[in-house]
Order: structure tokens, then C-alpha cells, then sequence
């Protein structure tokens, strides 16, 4: 039974699935952080297509 539990303590073979995701969490975390509407790049893409959707002609209905 010692043997079996020390065993189990030593496998650290699912240790990197956890890892990785962990590190696929904190990513999308980051990503949504920075393309949300409200602020960072998500923000400025949509101020600079409002601009320049302003300045084209509308289209003939």
C-alpha cells in the first residue's frame, strides 16, 4: 500500500496537461482583456472603423 501511494506521488505525467491548461486559462483571460470593446485594441478598431465609416459616401438606396 506505501509503495502504490509513493508511486502515485512520484507520477508527474499529468502534471502537464494541467500546466498547459492553465496556461490556455490565463491566455484567453489576456486576449479577452485586450480585445474587449471597452478598452485596449478592441476599442481602437472599432473608433477607427466608426472613422472611417464616416468619412465613405453612403451607399444609393
Amino acid at each position: 500500500m506505501l509503495s502504490s501511494i509513493t508511486r502515485f506521488l512520484r507520477d508527474e505525467e499529468g502534471a502537464t496537461a494541467i500546466e498547459y491548461g492553465i496556461i490556455a486559462g490565463l491566455m484567453a483571460i489576456i486576449l479577452i482583456g485586450i480585445f474587449s470593446e471597452t478598452s485596449g485594441i478592441g476599442k481602437a478598431l472599432i473608433d477607427m472603423f466608426s472613422y472611417i465609416g464616416g468619412k465613405l459616401p453612403k451607399a444609393a438606396s
